[in-house]
């Protein structure tokens, strides 16, 4: 057995802690190098190493100064193998992308559904693994799996590409979608599908769909054409291959057949079969709210618990088997036995649960924890925790960007850290806490182990507070409370039922009871003011010092030492962003796809004009963009501005109206639209004006005359004019070009702007030369999905904006485009502000 000292000399630590920070580093580089830079960084990080450990099997170092040498030594060659490993990695990857001339065509596919598909209430999602592609006869390269979605229903006809002249959806016909078949995992199908790279939402402090779907493997996203001049996709054979993804999907059928409520049967299917799209919106708000949603996927925690009581079983076994082999038991340990077996069954479940990243990343973690102490190491807690890092790291680098990976790992070191989860050697104290003449012997044990459970959660909790708030920027203040029920409501009772469910179907009704049971009490502590409470986001120094503070609170230390904690959590808790100087206005327009959504803001006040699409019932731009951006931009809305009725303008306001429940409605949606119940609005007419901190506000269309006769809804588009007497900003909606007329008759001279949200996202029936001619802006925003089947902004209205040396700027290229008023020249691009090489490069 190593002793500590031995295992310091060999400099394992900073082997394993550069490595990690090598591919850190890689992580952040704009773009990729060639691969042989790659190449030569791992050929010289093995070079140095063969020399480092040919020179210390001769002589070892000697003295503190030649071994910090040494160490510094063994952490430079670590870094360089882990950079150099996963950039030579992501090369690779790279090299089999989509080739961007086969973006928006019609190719003929053969392949194979690889894993279970995903219903929806508008599509069937799934993944094909490519066996032969045609394009026009010929055959052609694509990625090895591509990600797709079989569409039901009423679907506008796309032009063939996306830089064709078309307008809006009223101009384009629509053609009836053949409904999607029942898709099975191992079925070998031939369709043909329109593809294109892929591409997400790029918002400050917003999810990475880009690196999502990189870490999945997906290089190629799209849809099955099956329209009425396409030919129909066919099914070709059922085959027997995928064996577990047709099981899990059988599991989830017989669910969903088993119990009635589809609710209950949802969050059934995330438990056994690891489909978190089973759960509905409102329930996984009801889940974060009250902190219990790690509980309600396939998640290190069930693993980890999954594979403890598998380990005891499977050790148990062992034991009872001694009468019949006797010296099977001699040659490997009843404790190994265990440990072995409830690895092995945890790799099963967590295949059967679809090997989803976390699952993977908790099955190496288990693994390397396992396999060095059967292996008779006994590490410090600091080296077994880097081994597993590292593990991890080495198998999947992108994981450290991950909000999972850091959850998970500083969970598990602060256990250590704190010895409550295991000491030096890895060992649980098993020494029983109560020792009372009021407390029967036989309730010692299981009072002690929940007192130690107990603990272990307070520890937890207290340590990742600021580490949740600066991934999430929420935190659940009945967090402690609900998971102290739920923890052991779910892993000891819910999870087993829903699991021997699979063999006895009556347990799913059983099950579902306990959801039921559980759901409506997290309701009832999700309703209580200040259930959870939102913090701007910090930088990053902020969110280190906060886990530092609690992990130092945790710790078995004195109390004097504990409170020295306290000034560590006050930055991440307290941190408010900057703001725009008195008498200036800033501007933030999100990257929401198809839609607008624009952010106002002044030195004190803060307006949101329109919020974006609705993607479907479960999905819109409030939830998936709006609400995370502005809890963390910490923006308390003032004034909501629908500039009309459309959906793409006004999807996202259910999500953002209950987020801020301070803020008037101004629209010109009508007295009977279902937001009315919501917020009553306050009709937008022109005229209508205010001043916030120096800045004042106007509405310039539409006019109250409008309301009493029939109108398009792009007619009644709600302009908004923004100036601070020296630059000036217009946000026009969707007017058109009769519309445009009449704001040009009326004061021309008032609508000269620095900064133009371009009208009706560039459709040629907006952007008239008069209107142009009149705004002359500086910059123009085109806010406008990627790859839109309308093709906004259409070459032509691109056109009219170069000729008058407008920079026109288009969301899918830049992202999230924020502008000043203090310069008025400038935008910022998010895509460009922040680019990482597995995101679509984007010409401006």
């Amino acid at each position: 057995m190593r002793s500590l000292t031995a295992t310091r000399r060999t400099g394992f630590g900073p082997a394993l802690a550069g490595f990690v920070a090598g591919v850190a580093l890689q992580l952040q580089q704009p773009a990729l190098w060639p691969a042989d830079r790659y190449a030569a960084m791992v050929e010289l990080a093995l070079a140095l190493a063969a020399g480092w450990y040919a020179f210390q099997t001769r002589k070892p170092l000697q003295g503190q100064a030649l071994r910090m040498a040494g160490a510094l030594l063994v952490l430079l060659m670590a870094l360089l193998l882990g950079f150099g490993l996963t950039g030579w990695r992501a090369v690779a990857f790279q090299a089999t992308a989509l080739d961007p001339s086969l973006e928006g065509r019609d190719i003929d596919v053969t392949g194979r559904v690889v894993a279970m598909p995903q219903i929806g209430e508008d599509a069937v999602r799934f993944r094909l693994g490519l066996e032969s592609v045609r394009l026009d006869g010929r055959a052609v390269s694509l990625p090895p799996q591509i990600q797709l979605g079989w569409y039901a229903g009423f679907t506008p006809r796309e032009p063939k590409n996306a830089s064709a002249e078309s307008s809006d959806a009223s101009e384009l016909a629509l053609d009836l979608q053949r409904q999607p078949q029942p898709l099975r995992a191992g079925e070998r199908w031939q369709m043909t599908v329109r593809l294109k790279a892929p591409h997400g939402n790029s918002n400050p402090h917003g999810f990475d769909y880009e690196l999502w779907l990189w870490e999945q493997g997906i290089q190629a996203t799209g849809y099955v054409r099956a329209g009425p001049k396409d030919a129909p996709p066919l099914r070709l054979s059922n085959g027997w291959r995928h064996p577990v993804e047709r099981a899990r999907q059988s599991v989830r059928e017989a669910i969903y057949r088993q119990v009635a409520d589809r609710q209950l049967a949802g969050v059934l299917a995330a438990l056994v079969v690891g489909d978190q799209n089973a759960i509905e919106r409102a329930d996984w708000d009801v889940f974060r709210a009250t902190g219990v949603a790690h509980l309600m996927s396939i998640s290190g925690l069930h693993i980890t618990m999954f594979a403890w009581v598998a380990s005891l079983l499977a050790g148990r076994l062992w034991r009872a088997s001694v009468r019949l082999t006797p010296r099977g038991c001699l040659a490997l340990p009843a404790s190994s036995a265990g440990a072995l077996g409830g690895l092995l069954l945890a790799v099963l479940y967590a295949l059967f649960s679809g090997w989803g990243v976390p699952a993977q990343r908790t099955i190496w973690m288990l693994a390397t924890v396992v396999l060095l102490r059967q292996g008779g190491r006994q590490w410090p807690w600091q080296h077994t925790w880097l081994l597993a890092m590292a593990v991890v790291v080495m198998l999947d680098p992108w994981a450290l960007l991950q909000a999972g990976f850091w959850l998970s790992f500083v969970a598990v070191g602060v256990l250590f850290a704190t010895d409550s989860g295991a000491g030096d050697a890895g060992q649980k104290s098993a020494e029983p806490v109560f020792h009372s003449k009021f407390v029967p012997w036989w309730l010692h044990r299981p009072l002690s182990s929940l007192w130690r459970g107990a603990r272990e959660q307070w520890v937890v909790t207290l340590a990742l507070t600021p580490l949740s708030l600066l991934l999430f920027n929420q935190v659940s203040l009945v967090g402690l409370l609900a998971n102290a029920v739920a923890i052991p409501w779910v892993t000891l009772l819910v999870t087993p039922l829903a699991l021997m469910g699979v063999m006895y179907a009556p347990l799913w009704d059983v099950a579902a009871w306990a959801v039921g049971l559980l759901a409506w009490g997290l309701q009832g502590l999700a309703g209580w003011p200040m259930a959870s409470v939102s913090v701007a986001a910090a930088p990053l120094w902020c969110a280190l010092a906060g886990v530092l503070g609690g992990g130092l609170i945790a710790l078995r230390l004195p109390w004097h030492w504990r409170l020295l904690g306290v000034p560590l959590l006050l930055p991440v808790l307290l941190w408010q962003p900057a703001r725009v100087a008195p008498g200036q206005f800033e501007l933030l327009g999100a990257d929401i796809g198809q839609g607008n959504a624009v952010l106002v803001r002044t030195a004190g006040h803060s307006l949101l004009y329109d919020t974006g699409p609705r993607f479907s019932r479960e999905s819109d731009a409030g939830h998936r963009v709006l609400v995370p951006l502005l809890r963390a931009l910490g923006e308390r809305l003032d004034i909501v501005v629908l500039s009309h009725r459309d959906s793409d303008h006004t999807g996202g306001a259910p999500a953002v109206l209950a987020m801020q429940p301070q803020a008037r409605l101004l629209a010109s949606i009508e007295d009977g639209h279902e937001l009315q119940a919501l917020r009553p609005s306050t009709r937008c007419i022109a005229g209508q004006r205010w001043t916030w901190d120096g800045v004042d506000f106007e509405v310039l269309a539409p006019a109250a005359g409008d309301y009493d006769v029939p109108n398009k809804s792009n007619a009644m588009s709600c302009v908004l004019r923004i100036s601070n007497s020296v630059q000036t900003a217009l946000l026009a909606g969707d007017i058109e070009a009769p519309q445009e007329a009449r704001l040009v008759a009326g004061d021309a001279a008032r609508l000269k702007a620095d900064f133009l949200l371009v009208p009706h996202h560039g459709s040629k029936t907006s952007s008239s030369p008069a209107f142009l001619d009149a705004v002359q802006p500086r910059l123009a925003l085109a806010q406008a999905g990627y790859r839109n089947r309308f093709g906004h902004p259409v070459a032509g209205v691109a056109a009219r904006y170069d000729e008058r040396g407008i920079r026109l700027v288009r969301s899918p290229d830049c992202g999230a485009a924020t502008w000043q008023s203090v310069k008025p020249a400038e935008i910022r691009c998010q895509r460009q502000a922040e680019p990482r090489y597995w995101q679509a490069a984007q010409p401006l």
